[in-house]
């Protein structure tokens, strides 16, 4: 009996102690079929790859772990590990994420391939740390928008008088403002019921988004043009993340890295053929013109200037700067 235990006890000293995975729960709002959310899916399989299988992604879109306006209180107080959100929707919390929302000013495609890894990029990232946050990818997700209504195509700037449109957050409502709309912040996963029960007159999304989302099923009228540029930025609790080993953290940035070349590809690829997926559901889709571009610019560029300014203060100009020196 002695030697039987004397051999087990050398057996098992023998076998390798597997290491437990850490989970790591990610919410975001995205339907299965958005780009972005593939994109994810895809960045998620990447990091458990990378750690060796110790990071264990879990992906909750859809809002099905908890919704949108939780996502970042959500990750600060460390209930979940992990999450998305697109950089409008920290309004008033962090002002200076707006900064990619200025009509028609960031949306060159060799700055945004350069986004990752850019001082401006790192500036936002230690903003987000103080908020509680610590950044680990930048999903680039659309540089064309797209402006649904039902009955006629929104082109003039006096086609927005009293119009109820979906908004995103003050700082980057001011120019539809200028123009005369009633925007209403909301997330994309409400506006489908919110157009479908005229809560709101026309709704305001990355063009590929109107496909995902379904938007032709409640608006007739599409209006595509370089408005702004989007990102969806993965984020997790500091806490968490500061007990990771050594070679974890390096499988997030390494895996960061990767996704973010993927969502250009992914974005640039939803934004080309969404154009034609609405006409073939049977809707006006109006490409906006360069003499339009510039009619809606002179109004809507000089009310972001004013609310960015207003919020950000000296921190804003110092980052308009950085971003304008990206690519060069």
């Amino acid at each position: 009996m002695k030697t039987r235990i004397l051999i087990a006890a050398s057996l098992f000293a023998a076998t390798p102690i597997a290491h437990a995975a850490t989970e790591m729960r990610c919410s975001h709002q995205l339907p299965p079929k958005h780009h972005i959310a593939q994109v994810i899916e895809r960045w998620a399989a990447e990091v458990g790859k990378a750690s060796g299988g110790e990071l264990k992604v879990q992906v909750f879109g859809a809002n099905s772990l908890v919704g949108p306006r939780e996502n970042i209180p959500s990750v600060a107080k460390g209930n979940i590990e992990c999450a998305f959100s697109i950089n409008p929707q920290w309004g008033k919390t962090l002002p200076l994420m707006n900064v990619t929302m200025k009509p028609y000013a960031v949306t060159d495609m060799a700055r945004l391939k350069a986004w990752h890894g850019s001082k401006a990029a790192d500036f936002l990232e230690e903003k987000l740390l103080a908020k509680g946050v610590r950044n680990v990818v930048w999903m680039f997700t659309t540089r064309m928008s797209a402006v649904t209504s039902k009955g006629k195509t929104l082109i003039d700037p006096q086609d927005f008088k009293g119009v109820k449109i979906r908004g995103l957050n003050p700082i980057a409502d001011a120019g539809f403002k200028a123009m005369g709309a009633a925007p209403s912040a909301m997330s994309g996963s409400k506006v489908y019921q919110a157009l479908s029960t005229g809560v709101i007159d026309a709704g305001l999304t990355d063009v590929a988004a109107t496909v995902s989302r379904k938007y032709y099923e409640v608006q007739d009228h599409f209006n595509v043009m370089p408005l702004f540029s989007v990102f969806f930025h993965g984020y997790v609790n500091p806490a968490w993340y500061d007990k990771l080993s050594a070679g974890n953290k390096a499988a997030l940035a390494k895996a960061g890295e990767q996704a973010a070349l993927w969502a250009l590809e992914a974005s640039e690829k939803a934004s080309a053929s969404a154009p034609d997926q609405l006409r073939a559901k049977g809707v006006k889709v109006h490409i906006q013109t360069a003499d339009e571009q510039k009619a809606w610019a002179a109004l809507m560029a000089p009310a972001f200037d004013a609310a960015f300014a207003k919020a950000t203060g000296a921190d804003g100009t110092k980052l308009l700067g950085l971003v304008d020196a990206i690519g060069k």
